[in-house]
């Protein structure tokens, strides 16, 4: 007499897939990028004057903007390298090369650090006069309201 083996229940397959982890995954790096988008910053970094101010309506192209920082150096946010400082000749050609391209929708915005000595930020602006522009505007910050 053979002894009685109880039978295993046969498994089905699962045909279902379990995204629980990929969902704590994908809220890890939603965190992630909340956290870090704030601190890329980009440009040069400067401490801007606080006034209250209107701000500027948006615009067609992206408006050059060019940095004193409190040393007196000068930055350009168009060229290979934003992020180093240029000299007053190579200023006046490039914004006067964006001018020519552009035509008479060149937008030209200073952000002048409240630091810097105001006769860099008033050079700038002769050296923009220099390349051709008529019309430039101030960046400032605009100060946290206080609570009454």
């Amino acid at each position: 007499m053979q002894a009685l083996v109880p039978r295993r229940p046969k498994k089905r397959p699962m045909s279902e897939i379990n995204v629980v982890p990929y969902i704590d995954v994908m809220l890890v790096l939603l965190i992630i990028f909340m956290i870090t988008a704030p601190l890329l910053s980009e440009g040069v970094k400067v401490a801007l004057p606080q006034v209250n101010a209107k701000p500027i309506t948006k615009q067609q192209h992206e408006p050059v903007i060019i940095t004193v920082n409190r040393k007196g150096l000068y930055y350009l946010n168009i060229g290979d390298h934003p992020k180093k400082p240029v000299d007053a000749t190579t200023l006046v050609s490039r914004v006067a090369a964006v001018k020519r391209q552009r035509k008479n929708t060149l937008s030209v915005l200073v952000r002048g650090d409240r630091r810097a000595k105001y006769g860099d930020v008033v050079n700038v602006m002769a050296l923009l006069q220099q390349a051709g522009v008529d019309d430039v505007g101030l960046i400032t910050k605009t100060p946290k309201r206080t609570r009454r």
